[in-house]
């Protein structure tokens, strides 16, 4: 093993605007001394976002799995729905945390989203909704899930934690579904530290939404529903609205970086490039590679050769959620279930993407990666 002499690489990290940029806006919050409750920061943010995303109505959340959860209580989902094994745990956490039995589906080998030919087989009496993911903002085939919903009389509700931005054929991928959900962590290509929202369609729902982010409460001694404490902060308002300043500049970058990847990687015996299927506007969030029998170390041992080097990736998504503990009970979750998911999860390492990596990074990491073969 080499000595770890260069600075590390991470796999992603976040975009952090110049500090001074943001004293205005503590400034504001200083000066009107309203930090939550959906202050005037707050208001703003949800106005900008839906002029950015093209939709008309979005709630802003503390974070995306109470958006997750609540998105599931405000159209009250019960019994079984049918979700994804490949994505991240808050995914299926948000159904066990509304009393829901998730029922895992394979994924498609291409876009690695839920497939829909997999789904009418795992529909019962008692499925009520389709929880799929837009995996690392790849858009999931809205149109076939939407035909299958439809017969069924199901509700969808789309994981959009990686498809900030995403356009697909019809303009913004938020339109699909009866709603979708985002998160704004950190590591997300639009943040704000910490949060998420729910993209609604109309402005009913949105009101039901509000309620029940904010303890269920409709005015000062009315409660109209058992809700949470979900609300986003003024701080992480006024920080999601100084990131919408340069996310253009980000996304920019990302989509170059990805350009580089793909060009250096194409040769390569026994790497694939995953993404960039279909004709839509990806933002870039996150470049998966799946590592094949024909490149000479496995992808664990890839992983590790990287991390000798300093640099650290992430094998998105591995573990599946099936899994888990909690889950791998669940007749759905059986491995011979999930044929693809499981040989993708066992392949897949995601590299270092985001606005601060330099070019010489990018050839670092591409350096590594040429050196095994």
């Amino acid at each position: 093993m080499m000595p770890m002499s260069n600075p590390p690489i991470y796999v992603t990290q976040p975009y952090l605007p110049p500090l001074e940029d943001f004293i205005p806006y503590l400034a504001q919050i200083w000066d009107r001394k309203i930090l939550t409750n959906g202050g005037p920061l707050h208001q703003q943010l949800e106005t900008a976002l839906c002029e950015y995303l093209g939709v008309d109505h979005i709630a802003l959340f503390a974070n995306g799995t109470l958006a997750l959860v609540t998105a599931l209580q405000a159209l009250r989902i019960t019994g079984e729905v049918i979700t994804t094994p490949y994505s991240f745990v808050a995914t299926a956490h948000s159904l066990l945390w509304n009393g829901i039995k998730p029922v895992f589906v394979d994924i498609d080998r291409e876009t690695l989203n839920l497939d829909p030919q997999k789904i009418e087989a795992a529909i019962t009496p008692q499925t009520t909704a389709i929880l799929p993911v837009h995996v690392y903002g790849n858009p999931c085939d809205v149109e076939a899930i939407l035909g299958i919903a439809d017969i069924y009389n199901l509700r969808v509700i789309y994981d959009a934690a990686h498809a900030f931005g995403v356009q697909c054929h019809c303009g913004s991928v938020m339109r699909h579904g009866d709603l979708s959900v985002l998160s704004f962590h950190a590591t997300k290509v639009f943040n704000t530290f910490e949060g998420g929202a729910i993209v609604c369609p109309d402005a009913k729902t949105k009101q039901r939404i509000d309620y029940l982010k904010n303890f269920g409460f409709a005015d000062e001694v009315t409660v109209v529903a058992p809700g949470i404490n979900g609300k986003m902060s003024e701080i992480n308002a006024a920080f999601g609205l100084l990131q919408l300043q340069h996310i253009d500049q980000a996304l920019a970058r990302r989509r170059d970086i990805d350009q580089i990847y793909r060009a250096e990687l194409e040769g390569v015996p026994g790497i694939r490039c995953v993404g960039s299927i279909g004709q839509h506007i990806a933002n870039h969030a996150y470049f998966p590679i799946l590592v094949g029998p024909d490149y000479p170390l496995s992808r664990d041992a890839l992983y590790q050769r990287l991390k000798d080097h300093n640099i650290y990736t992430r094998r998105y998504f591995y573990p599946l959620i099936s899994d888990f503990p909690m889950y791998r009970g669940l007749p759905s979750a059986a491995r011979s279930n999930l044929p693809v998911a499981v040989d993708i999860s066992e392949r897949v390492i995601c590299l270092p993407i985001y606005p601060a990596l330099t070019d010489d990074d990018i050839y670092r990491v591409i350096s590594v990666i040429n050196r095994a073969n």
